[in-house]
């Protein structure tokens, strides 16, 4: 089971900004409403992990249109947390929220109203988006942005991470009062508006992360049946991975040809390295 070491908070100096999470062992999803208090000539913050470390980040990447940014944690940092998987939500699914803004705040947790659906987000920009419901009527849920949706109730075994926290719908009955909707960019979207997300950053939520994909593939017995069984299981992944559109046709391609090349690399070697 992973569980939910994956958020982090963001700081600046002894600034709070916000609330983010590892979509890799290198780069932190946020919102980025969430860095407003960055001046613009300041790329640096710190990512604050749950078990209190904290690692120096900077920002690489800012999509304002999407209301997104990237933040990249320096290489002096090794990030070993295990990262779960990306996947898709559909109406009806329940979901929850593992980040909150203080520990005396509460989780979110609701159920998936839309769970694919066009959204003119604050930044301007038309996103994917979720549009979920909270069980919690808290009236400000700004706190909450930059946070990970994940699909499933919290007792579940495997989180699957479908979206990142966003904005929340004004009640339209009383406009001193928001409404308990709120909406979230997928995953996939976050996925299409950096490429720093390439296929061997998505490697990262399925193999250890002290290893490297080669590494992995050269762990199989030194036998033409281990390098073919290896292979086959990497294919499987991959095709999960395009079945939920979370990978183009030409990334499919690359990973296929990556699992393949290390594991004829092994077998071409004949050492146990």
């Amino acid at each position: 089971m992973i569980d939910a070491s994956y958020w982090v908070e963001l700081f600046h100096s002894q600034q709070r900004l916000g609330g983010g999470f590892l979509l890799t062992r290198r780069y932190v999803l946020t919102a980025l409403h969430c860095l407003r208090g960055l001046n613009t000539l300041d790329e640096h913050v710190d990512v604050v992990l749950t078990d209190g470390s904290r690692l120096a980040g900077q920002v690489c990447r800012r999509d304002k249109n999407a209301d997104l940014a990237l933040i990249m944690i320096s290489d002096a940092y090794e990030v070993l947390l295990p990262i779960p998987r990306a996947g898709v939500a559909h109406g009806g699914d329940d979901w929850h929220g593992p980040y909150r803004p203080a520990a005396s705040e509460v989780h979110l947790r609701g159920h998936v109203d839309n769970g694919m659906t066009e959204y003119l987000c604050e930044g301007g920009g038309v996103i994917e988006a979720l549009q979920l419901t909270a069980h919690q009527s808290l009236g400000d849920y700004s706190g909450y942005s930059g946070g990970p949706v994940v699909k499933g109730l919290p007792e579940d075994q495997e989180p699957v991470i479908v979206g990142i926290l966003l904005e929340q719908a004004p009640d339209r009955a009383a406009a001193d009062r928001a409404a308990n909707v709120l909406f979230a960019a997928t995953i996939g979207e976050a996925l299409r508006r950096f490429d720093q997300f390439d296929v061997e950053h998505l490697l990262d939520v399925v193999h250890p992360a002290s290893a490297s994909p080669t590494q992995v593939l050269s762990a199989q017995t030194l036998t033409v049946e281990g390098a073919a069984s290896s292979v086959e299981s990497w294919f499987d992944r991959i095709d999960e991975w395009s079945q939920r559109a979370l990978l183009d046709p030409s990334q499919v391609a690359e990973l296929r040809f990556i699992a393949a090349k290390a594991a004829m690399e092994r077998q071409l070697r004949g050492d146990d390295a």
